[in-house]
């Protein structure tokens, strides 16, 4: 074979193995000479990186551009009402819908990379991406910008699915774990550092602009990844299911809105519970669907397997703790202390900033003490985390409260590579797109039962005081932890020959 030829005559053998997983699909063990492909291993070479770094940097710098812009206007809803001559209940929707699109519409393009190949869909993707951010630079009123930004961020939910797919390609089962913690970091991280990030962005650029650069960002991240990715297999004679993709999406957009609008409209109001009904309802239906399809847009033995059921759990489970501490912790410092924009500012950017430091070292965590004990430790981290912040109050230090977001920030950093590699080792290489997917879609359906409970409990308890009912909503968010925590011990770690030969 060409390419293992090739491999004996390369200094670097990690390399020579990516050529194999990804630009071998459709070529016959024959003899075709890859010439563009050793003309863009030379050129990386060259550059001084291996083909896997320069790989993994476009696919996460790609990640991140999209990610990031998902949550960018957060703070900023009010300017963006004002200059479309809108409210800002109706411009929220620029937020809520681009948030149900990315975990939503996410399983299907993982399913369409698993079966066409995962570069036409991160390409695609992308693209969507760029187009529809250039539009959402020029919208001229409040519709027109919501419908822009939900494309955008539709396009932008295959870009985690097929890096992931690439990733688990790239890396053997011994090794993924650190280029997950990176995978984590941008997936988990670019969201919340657009939050922090968006009002002085937005205060010295205008919010237009700011997705004028996006588009020619996502443009040249295209040109990148159709010239430096190989694609990967595609599978031949096997049916999309196209029934269950919208089965999926319906319940799931149905049941997301329900409880993201659920404290403004009311829980127990008929809108919600109408919603809600038709959500689950859809999602019956989609089991009964999937349990009789031949090729099943979601596999639901992966559901009875110990090493995926319990780690997407926990994750799910710490990530409701992780926002929904993300949207009350401000808020307590605000109306409850008292804190200048500024100070709050100061004080949040602790968690982004621990993460960020935490999950690109989780790797070497997880391999000298087992997935398993790196998702417990991290869970309880998170756990200390909300205890923590739940007894801030009147006269409680800064260091108390810089202290009480950072451990958030290192649990997650911690708990997520580690039990995402526990995941993708659990499937087949042919299903990892669609996997991927589906954690992202539990994991944002965590986060927006985490903000949207957490936020219900703390108006619930209004009654009890301003201060004291921000620590009941964060003892709910403990409580949940604790759950993760149960999840996260219930998992079965890689063998320890694995870890040691990394």
């Amino acid at each position: 074979m060409i390419t293992n030829n090739f491999n004996e005559n390369t200094e670097n053998q990690d390399d020579s193995r990516d050529l194999t997983f990804l630009d071998a699909g459709g070529v016959d063990e024959v003899s075709v000479i890859p010439w563009s492909l050793l003309l863009r291993q030379k050129i990386v070479e060259r550059a001084g990186v291996s083909r896997r770094k320069a790989t993994l940097t476009v696919l996460l710098s790609c990640v991140f551009t999209v990610s990031f812009m998902i949550t960018l206007l957060v703070v900023s809803l009010k300017t963006v009402a004002d200059d479309l001559n809108s409210s800002t209940s109706v411009i929220s929707w620029a937020i809520t819908a681009p948030m149900l699109a990315f975990g939503v519409v996410g399983p299907a393009f993982g399913k369409v990379g698993d079966l066409w190949g995962h570069k036409r869909v991160f390409v695609g993707g992308l693209l969507i991406a760029g187009i529809f951010s250039l539009m959402t630079a020029f919208s001229w009123s409040a519709p027109s910008m919501i419908v822009f930004r939900t494309l955008s961020a539709a396009g932008g939910s295959a870009l985690g699915p097929a890096a992931m797919a690439y990733i688990n390609r790239m890396f053997d089962p011994s090794e993924r774990v650190r280029p997950l913690g990176y995978w984590s970091f941008v997936t988990a991280g670019a969201p919340v550092i657009g939050v922090v990030a968006g009002v002085p962005l937005v205060a010295i650029f205008g919010w237009r602009t700011i997705f004028l650069i996006q588009a020619p960002l996502c443009l040249i991240g295209c040109l990148v990844a159709l010239w430096l990715l190989g694609d990967t297999e595609r599978r031949k004679n096997v049916k999309f299911d196209i029934l269950g993709a919208v089965l999926l999406g319906f319940g799931s957009v149905l049941i997301l809105l329900a409880i993201n609008r659920g404290p403004s409209w009311g829980f127990g109001s008929s809108r919600t519970l109408i919603v809600a009904v038709f959500g689950v309802a859809a999602l019956y239906l989609f089991v009964r669907v999937e349990q009789v399809a031949s090729d099943p847009m979601l596999p639901l033995k992966w559901f009875r397997t110990r090493n995926v059921a319990f780690p997407v759990m926990s994750q799910a489970m710490t990530n409701f703790a992780y926002m929904g501490g993300f949207l009350l912790v401000p808020q307590l410092l605000e109306n409850g202390l008292g804190y200048s924009t500024s100070h709050i500012g100061w004080l949040i950017i602790a968690r982004p900033l621990v993460f960020s430091l935490v999950a690109p070292l989780s790797g070497r965590i997880a391999m000298r003490i087992g997935e398993r004990n790196a998702g417990v430790i991290g869970a309880c981290a998170v756990l200390a985390s909300m205890l923590t912040l739940s007894q801030v109050t009147i006269g409680s230090s800064d260091l108390m409260i810089a202290f009480g977001l950072s451990l958030s920030g290192m649990g997650l950093g911690i708990a997520s590579p580690a039990l995402t590699a526990l995941l993708v080792n659990s499937v087949e290489n042919k299903d990892l797109g669609v996997a991927s997917a589906t954690q992202q879609l539990l994991n944002q359906m965590g986060a927006v039962l985490g903000a949207a409970v957490m936020v219900g409990v703390h108006e619930a308890t209004l009654g009890s005081g301003v201060i004291r009912s921000y620590s009941f909503a964060l003892l709910t968010g403990a409580l949940s932890s604790g759950l993760g925590i149960f999840a996260a011990s219930a998992v079965r770690s890689s063998s320890r020959t694995n870890k040691l030969n990394c």
